[in-house]
Protein backbone atom coordinates (compact mmCIF):
# COMPACT_ATOMS: atom_id res chain seq x y z
CA UNK A 1 0.00 0.00 0.00
CA UNK A 2 1.65 3.16 -1.16
CA UNK A 3 0.58 6.71 0.97
CA UNK A 4 0.23 9.36 -1.33
CA UNK A 5 -0.62 11.89 1.98
CA UNK A 6 -1.07 12.59 5.65
CA UNK A 7 -3.34 15.31 7.26
CA UNK A 8 -3.40 16.44 10.58
CA UNK A 9 -5.67 17.89 12.83
CA UNK A 10 -5.31 18.93 16.14
CA UNK A 11 -9.33 19.36 17.33
CA UNK A 12 -10.97 20.82 20.58
CA UNK A 13 -14.37 18.34 21.68
CA UNK A 14 -15.90 20.17 24.75
CA UNK A 15 -16.87 17.68 27.25
CA UNK A 16 -20.30 17.28 28.78
CA UNK A 17 -19.10 17.56 32.05
CA UNK A 18 -15.81 18.33 33.81
CA UNK A 19 -13.22 15.13 34.08
CA UNK A 20 -10.86 15.63 37.38
CA UNK A 21 -8.40 12.65 38.46
CA UNK A 22 -5.39 12.47 40.51
CA UNK A 23 -3.48 14.29 37.42
CA UNK A 24 -6.21 17.31 36.67
CA UNK A 25 -9.13 18.73 35.20
CA UNK A 26 -10.36 18.64 32.06
CA UNK A 27 -13.08 20.63 30.15
CA UNK A 28 -12.72 19.77 26.75
CA UNK A 29 -10.67 17.03 24.81
CA UNK A 30 -7.72 18.36 22.55
CA UNK A 31 -7.16 15.52 19.89
CA UNK A 32 -4.48 14.70 17.18
CA UNK A 33 -6.09 13.24 14.56
CA UNK A 34 -4.60 11.60 11.56
CA UNK A 35 -5.81 11.06 7.96
CA UNK A 36 -3.62 9.35 5.65
CA UNK A 37 -4.88 8.50 1.90
CA UNK A 38 -3.46 5.76 -0.11
CA UNK A 39 -2.67 5.97 -3.87
CA UNK A 40 -4.97 3.18 -3.74
CA UNK A 41 -7.97 5.40 -3.11
CA UNK A 42 -7.95 4.56 0.09
CA UNK A 43 -8.53 6.98 3.27
CA UNK A 44 -7.32 5.51 6.95
CA UNK A 45 -8.37 8.00 10.12
CA UNK A 46 -6.81 7.19 14.05
CA UNK A 47 -6.71 9.76 17.03
CA UNK A 48 -3.33 9.69 19.14
CA UNK A 49 -4.55 10.02 22.66
CA UNK A 50 -1.88 12.06 24.16
CA UNK A 51 -3.25 14.98 25.85
CA UNK A 52 -2.93 18.59 25.58
CA UNK A 53 -0.23 18.61 28.59
CA UNK A 54 2.64 15.66 29.57
CA UNK A 55 0.42 14.93 32.79
CA UNK A 56 -0.77 11.24 32.31
CA UNK A 57 2.47 10.28 30.25
CA UNK A 58 5.27 11.98 28.71
CA UNK A 59 4.00 12.79 25.40
CA UNK A 60 1.61 15.50 24.64
CA UNK A 61 -0.74 16.89 21.61
CA UNK A 62 1.90 19.10 20.52
CA UNK A 63 4.70 16.78 20.82
CA UNK A 64 3.32 14.02 18.87
CA UNK A 65 2.72 16.08 16.13
CA UNK A 66 6.17 17.15 16.21
CA UNK A 67 7.23 13.85 16.18
CA UNK A 68 5.37 12.29 13.10
CA UNK A 69 6.52 15.10 10.81
CA UNK A 70 9.98 15.00 11.94
CA UNK A 71 10.71 11.77 12.18
CA UNK A 72 7.98 8.86 12.25
CA UNK A 73 6.41 10.34 9.10
CA UNK A 74 9.14 10.80 7.00
CA UNK A 75 10.44 6.99 8.48
CA UNK A 76 7.38 5.31 6.74
CA UNK A 77 7.32 7.69 3.50
CA UNK A 78 10.91 5.89 2.84
CA UNK A 79 8.87 2.53 2.19
CA UNK A 80 7.18 2.63 -1.32
CA UNK A 81 4.37 -0.54 -0.13
CA UNK A 82 3.67 -0.66 3.55
CA UNK A 83 1.25 -2.51 5.37
CA UNK A 84 0.60 -2.25 8.96
CA UNK A 85 2.37 -5.18 10.48
CA UNK A 86 5.36 -3.84 9.54
CA UNK A 87 5.03 -0.24 11.21
CA UNK A 88 6.61 -1.65 14.76
CA UNK A 89 9.39 -2.97 13.08
CA UNK A 90 9.94 0.03 10.97
CA UNK A 91 9.72 2.79 13.52
CA UNK A 92 11.38 0.87 16.11
CA UNK A 93 15.13 3.22 16.04
CA UNK A 94 12.97 5.72 17.57
CA UNK A 95 12.30 5.40 21.11
CA UNK A 96 9.33 5.85 23.56
CA UNK A 97 6.65 7.58 22.07
CA UNK A 98 3.87 5.19 21.66
CA UNK A 99 0.91 7.04 21.46
CA UNK A 100 2.11 8.63 18.46
CA UNK A 101 3.19 5.20 16.75
CA UNK A 102 -0.21 4.09 17.84
CA UNK A 103 -1.90 6.56 15.45
CA UNK A 104 0.10 6.07 12.57
CA UNK A 105 -0.32 1.98 13.02
CA UNK A 106 -3.98 2.71 13.48
CA UNK A 107 -4.13 4.89 10.09
CA UNK A 108 -2.67 2.47 7.98
CA UNK A 109 -4.65 -0.66 9.59
CA UNK A 110 -7.94 1.21 8.75
CA UNK A 111 -6.70 2.18 5.09
CA UNK A 112 -5.52 -1.60 4.63
CA UNK A 113 -8.78 -3.27 5.73
CA UNK A 114 -10.86 -0.77 3.97
CA UNK A 115 -9.42 -1.69 0.85
CA UNK A 116 -9.52 -5.63 1.73
CA UNK A 117 -13.12 -5.09 3.00
CA UNK A 118 -11.97 -6.49 6.83
CA UNK A 119 -13.79 -5.12 9.99
CA UNK A 120 -11.09 -4.23 12.74
CA UNK A 121 -12.89 -7.08 14.94
CA UNK A 122 -12.39 -9.68 12.20
CA UNK A 123 -8.83 -8.37 11.86
CA UNK A 124 -7.80 -8.69 15.26
CA UNK A 125 -10.14 -11.81 16.07
CA UNK A 126 -13.29 -10.73 17.76
CA UNK A 127 -15.77 -13.37 19.23
CA UNK A 128 -18.63 -11.09 20.24
CA UNK A 129 -20.98 -9.25 18.20
CA UNK A 130 -21.80 -6.81 21.26
CA UNK A 131 -19.54 -5.52 24.53
CA UNK A 132 -20.27 -4.87 28.37
CA UNK A 133 -20.14 -1.08 29.12
CA UNK A 134 -18.26 0.46 32.49
CA UNK A 135 -18.14 4.01 33.33
CA UNK A 136 -15.60 5.86 34.31
CA UNK A 137 -15.96 8.15 37.39
CA UNK A 138 -14.26 11.25 38.10
CA UNK A 139 -13.04 13.16 41.20
CA UNK A 140 -16.34 14.96 42.31
CA UNK A 141 -16.74 18.26 43.73
CA UNK A 142 -18.73 16.68 46.68
CA UNK A 143 -20.30 13.34 47.95
CA UNK A 144 -23.65 14.68 46.69
CA UNK A 145 -22.56 15.30 43.38
CA UNK A 146 -21.04 11.76 43.26
CA UNK A 147 -23.64 10.07 44.17
CA UNK A 148 -25.70 12.05 41.52
CA UNK A 149 -23.35 11.08 39.00
CA UNK A 150 -23.07 7.56 39.65
CA UNK A 151 -26.85 6.99 40.34
CA UNK A 152 -27.52 8.50 36.85
CA UNK A 153 -24.95 6.03 34.73
CA UNK A 154 -26.68 3.08 36.74
CA UNK A 155 -30.09 4.06 35.65
CA UNK A 156 -28.75 4.17 32.32
CA UNK A 157 -27.57 0.73 31.85
CA UNK A 158 -23.55 0.86 32.97
CA UNK A 159 -22.54 -2.79 33.92
CA UNK A 160 -19.57 -1.45 36.12
CA UNK A 161 -18.82 1.54 38.10
CA UNK A 162 -15.18 2.80 38.11
CA UNK A 163 -14.00 5.71 40.92
CA UNK A 164 -11.54 7.91 40.39
CA UNK A 165 -9.30 8.00 43.71
CA UNK A 166 -6.56 10.25 45.00
CA UNK A 167 -5.59 10.78 48.85
CA UNK A 168 -8.34 12.13 50.33
CA UNK A 169 -10.85 11.22 48.34
CA UNK A 170 -10.82 7.72 48.86
CA UNK A 171 -11.91 5.61 51.32
CA UNK A 172 -15.08 7.50 52.59
CA UNK A 173 -16.54 8.10 48.34
CA UNK A 174 -16.23 4.71 47.94
CA UNK A 175 -17.77 3.34 51.66
CA UNK A 176 -20.63 5.71 50.20
CA UNK A 177 -21.02 4.34 46.86
CA UNK A 178 -20.76 0.76 48.09
CA UNK A 179 -23.15 1.48 50.95
CA UNK A 180 -26.15 3.05 48.22
CA UNK A 181 -25.41 -0.20 45.90
CA UNK A 182 -23.87 -3.06 47.61
CA UNK A 183 -23.70 -4.81 43.91
CA UNK A 184 -22.63 -2.79 41.27
CA UNK A 185 -19.40 -4.44 40.33
CA UNK A 186 -17.12 -1.80 41.80
CA UNK A 187 -13.39 -0.73 40.78
CA UNK A 188 -11.49 2.50 41.54
CA UNK A 189 -8.32 4.05 39.78
CA UNK A 190 -5.48 5.74 41.62
CA UNK A 191 -3.86 6.67 38.29
CA UNK A 192 -0.36 6.52 40.66
CA UNK A 193 -1.56 8.84 43.27
CA UNK A 194 -0.03 6.65 46.31
CA UNK A 195 3.21 5.40 47.68
CA UNK A 196 4.47 2.25 49.72
CA UNK A 197 4.42 4.59 52.36
CA UNK A 198 0.11 4.20 51.87
CA UNK A 199 -0.18 0.59 52.41
CA UNK A 200 -2.08 0.60 55.20
CA UNK A 201 -4.89 2.82 53.67
CA UNK A 202 -4.92 1.24 50.60
CA UNK A 203 -5.38 -2.15 52.88
CA UNK A 204 -8.84 -0.21 53.90
CA UNK A 205 -10.14 -0.44 50.75
CA UNK A 206 -10.82 -4.56 50.86
CA UNK A 207 -13.96 -4.14 52.77
CA UNK A 208 -15.63 -2.54 49.89
CA UNK A 209 -15.55 -5.93 48.19
CA UNK A 210 -13.92 -4.44 45.18
CA UNK A 211 -13.25 -5.75 41.59
CA UNK A 212 -9.34 -4.38 41.87
CA UNK A 213 -7.60 -1.43 42.38
CA UNK A 214 -5.91 -0.02 39.16
CA UNK A 215 -2.35 1.56 39.12
CA UNK A 216 -2.16 2.49 43.13
CA UNK A 217 1.44 3.07 42.24
CA UNK A 218 4.00 4.92 40.07
CA UNK A 219 4.29 3.11 36.95
CA UNK A 220 8.00 2.34 37.27
CA UNK A 221 7.39 0.80 40.85
CA UNK A 222 6.75 -2.93 39.82
CA UNK A 223 8.38 -4.41 43.11
CA UNK A 224 6.17 -1.39 45.39
CA UNK A 225 2.96 -3.36 43.18
CA UNK A 226 4.65 -6.55 44.19
CA UNK A 227 5.14 -6.09 47.43
CA UNK A 228 1.48 -4.02 48.12
CA UNK A 229 -0.05 -7.37 46.41
CA UNK A 230 0.84 -9.49 49.24
CA UNK A 231 -0.77 -6.98 51.34
CA UNK A 232 -3.91 -6.25 50.39
CA UNK A 233 -6.71 -8.55 49.30
CA UNK A 234 -8.19 -6.69 46.38
CA UNK A 235 -6.68 -7.79 43.06
CA UNK A 236 -3.70 -5.36 41.77
CA UNK A 237 -4.65 -4.24 38.21
CA UNK A 238 -1.71 -2.26 36.20
CA UNK A 239 -2.47 0.43 33.47
CA UNK A 240 0.01 3.36 33.02
CA UNK A 241 2.92 0.71 33.95
CA UNK A 242 2.05 -1.65 30.56
CA UNK A 243 3.31 -0.15 27.49
CA UNK A 244 4.68 -3.05 25.43
CA UNK A 245 4.19 -6.90 25.65
CA UNK A 246 7.51 -6.96 27.46
CA UNK A 247 6.45 -4.74 30.22
CA UNK A 248 3.06 -7.22 30.87
CA UNK A 249 5.40 -10.44 30.92
CA UNK A 250 7.58 -8.66 33.59
CA UNK A 251 4.30 -7.34 35.57
CA UNK A 252 2.89 -10.71 35.62
CA UNK A 253 6.57 -12.50 36.00
CA UNK A 254 7.30 -10.64 39.25
CA UNK A 255 3.22 -11.02 40.31
CA UNK A 256 2.64 -7.52 40.35
CA UNK A 257 -0.63 -7.68 38.91
CA UNK A 258 -3.60 -9.96 37.94
CA UNK A 259 -5.79 -8.03 36.13
CA UNK A 260 -4.13 -6.53 33.82
CA UNK A 261 -5.92 -2.43 31.66
CA UNK A 262 -4.61 -2.87 27.72
CA UNK A 263 -4.79 0.81 26.34
CA UNK A 264 -3.63 0.08 22.79
CA UNK A 265 -2.45 4.22 22.96
CA UNK A 266 0.00 3.39 25.89
CA UNK A 267 1.22 -0.26 24.41
CA UNK A 268 2.08 1.53 20.35
CA UNK A 269 -1.24 0.04 18.43
CA UNK A 270 -3.79 -2.23 18.05
CA UNK A 271 -1.53 -4.90 17.15
CA UNK A 272 1.02 -5.02 20.35
CA UNK A 273 -2.75 -5.27 22.13
CA UNK A 274 -3.61 -8.10 20.69
CA UNK A 275 -0.50 -10.09 21.49
CA UNK A 276 -0.80 -8.81 25.35
CA UNK A 277 -4.17 -9.79 25.31
CA UNK A 278 -3.04 -13.45 23.89
CA UNK A 279 0.04 -13.05 26.50
CA UNK A 280 -2.81 -12.97 29.31
CA UNK A 281 -4.90 -15.77 28.13
CA UNK A 282 -2.31 -18.25 27.76
CA UNK A 283 -1.96 -17.11 31.60
CA UNK A 284 -5.49 -16.69 32.67
CA UNK A 285 -5.70 -13.62 33.71
CA UNK A 286 -8.47 -11.29 32.86
CA UNK A 287 -7.80 -7.94 31.00
CA UNK A 288 -10.17 -5.16 29.87
CA UNK A 289 -9.75 -2.20 27.32
CA UNK A 290 -9.41 1.21 29.15
CA UNK A 291 -10.45 4.40 27.51
CA UNK A 292 -8.96 7.91 26.82
CA UNK A 293 -11.88 9.81 26.12
CA UNK A 294 -11.55 8.92 22.72
CA UNK A 295 -14.02 10.03 20.09
CA UNK A 296 -15.86 8.25 17.34
CA UNK A 297 -12.99 6.71 16.14
CA UNK A 298 -11.33 5.72 19.04
CA UNK A 299 -14.27 4.56 20.59
CA UNK A 300 -14.65 2.17 17.42
CA UNK A 301 -11.47 0.33 17.36
CA UNK A 302 -11.84 0.04 20.99
CA UNK A 303 -14.67 -1.56 20.97
CA UNK A 304 -13.57 -3.84 18.17
CA UNK A 305 -10.43 -4.59 20.61
CA UNK A 306 -12.86 -5.32 23.47
CA UNK A 307 -14.67 -7.97 21.58
CA UNK A 308 -11.99 -10.88 21.67
CA UNK A 309 -12.57 -13.63 24.24
CA UNK A 310 -10.13 -12.60 26.57
CA UNK A 311 -11.68 -9.58 27.58
CA UNK A 312 -13.89 -10.83 30.56
CA UNK A 313 -14.29 -7.57 32.44
CA UNK A 314 -16.39 -4.24 31.25
CA UNK A 315 -14.20 -1.48 30.26
CA UNK A 316 -14.08 2.18 29.99
CA UNK A 317 -15.75 1.97 26.40
CA UNK A 318 -19.03 4.13 27.39
CA UNK A 319 -21.34 5.56 25.15
CA UNK A 320 -20.40 8.76 23.27
CA UNK A 321 -23.20 10.58 25.47
CA UNK A 322 -20.93 9.92 28.35
CA UNK A 323 -18.50 12.67 26.99
CA UNK A 324 -19.36 14.43 24.01
CA UNK A 325 -22.66 16.00 23.10
CA UNK A 326 -21.60 15.72 19.51
CA UNK A 327 -18.94 13.48 18.46
CA UNK A 328 -17.00 14.01 14.76
CA UNK A 329 -18.71 9.69 14.27
CA UNK A 330 -22.13 9.05 14.41
CA UNK A 331 -22.86 8.38 18.62
CA UNK A 332 -22.60 5.09 20.00
CA UNK A 333 -25.15 3.97 21.75
CA UNK A 334 -25.56 2.04 24.88
CA UNK A 335 -28.32 -0.69 24.56
CA UNK A 336 -29.05 -2.51 28.37
CA UNK A 337 -25.54 -1.89 29.18
CA UNK A 338 -23.53 -3.00 26.11
CA UNK A 339 -22.41 -1.58 22.76
CA UNK A 340 -22.75 -3.11 19.50
CA UNK A 341 -19.10 -4.07 17.40
CA UNK A 342 -18.87 -2.58 14.44
CA UNK A 343 -18.81 -4.52 11.20
CA UNK A 344 -18.41 -2.22 8.55
CA UNK A 345 -14.70 -2.02 6.99
CA UNK A 346 -11.33 -0.35 8.83
CA UNK A 347 -12.60 0.60 12.03
CA UNK A 348 -16.42 0.85 10.51
CA UNK A 349 -17.63 4.10 11.14
CA UNK A 350 -18.49 7.47 9.32
CA UNK A 351 -16.53 10.70 9.64
CA UNK A 352 -18.65 13.98 10.54
CA UNK A 353 -15.96 15.85 8.21
CA UNK A 354 -18.23 19.12 8.70
CA UNK A 355 -18.23 19.11 12.48
CA UNK A 356 -14.58 18.07 12.08
CA UNK A 357 -13.99 21.23 10.48
CA UNK A 358 -15.58 23.50 13.07
CA UNK A 359 -13.80 22.51 15.71
CA UNK A 360 -10.14 22.10 13.84
CA UNK A 361 -7.86 24.59 15.47
CA UNK A 362 -4.41 23.78 13.20
CA UNK A 363 -4.27 21.30 10.24
CA UNK A 364 -0.93 20.30 8.17
CA UNK A 365 -0.78 18.40 5.21
CA UNK A 366 2.49 16.04 4.94
CA UNK A 367 3.01 14.53 1.13
CA UNK A 368 4.96 11.71 0.71
CA UNK A 369 8.27 12.54 -2.02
Amino acid sequence: MRIKDVELRIIQLPLVRPFRTSFGTQLERELLLMKITTHEGSQGWAECVAMSEPLYSPEYTMGAQDVMVRFLLPKIFAYDDVRAEEVADILKPFLGHQMSKAAVETAILDAQLKLEGISFGSYLGSSKSEIDCGVSVGIASSIEALVAEVGLYIYEGYRRIKLKIEPGWDIEPVRIIREIWPDIPLQVDANQAYSRDDTELLKKLDQFNLLLIEQPLDEHDLLGHVLLAKEVRTPICLDESITSLESARDALAMKATTVINIKPGRVGGYLESVRIHDLCVENNIPVWCGGMLETGIGRAANIALASLPGFTLPGDTSASSRYFRRDITPPFIMNDGQLDVPTGPGIGVEIDHDFIEEITTSRKVISAP
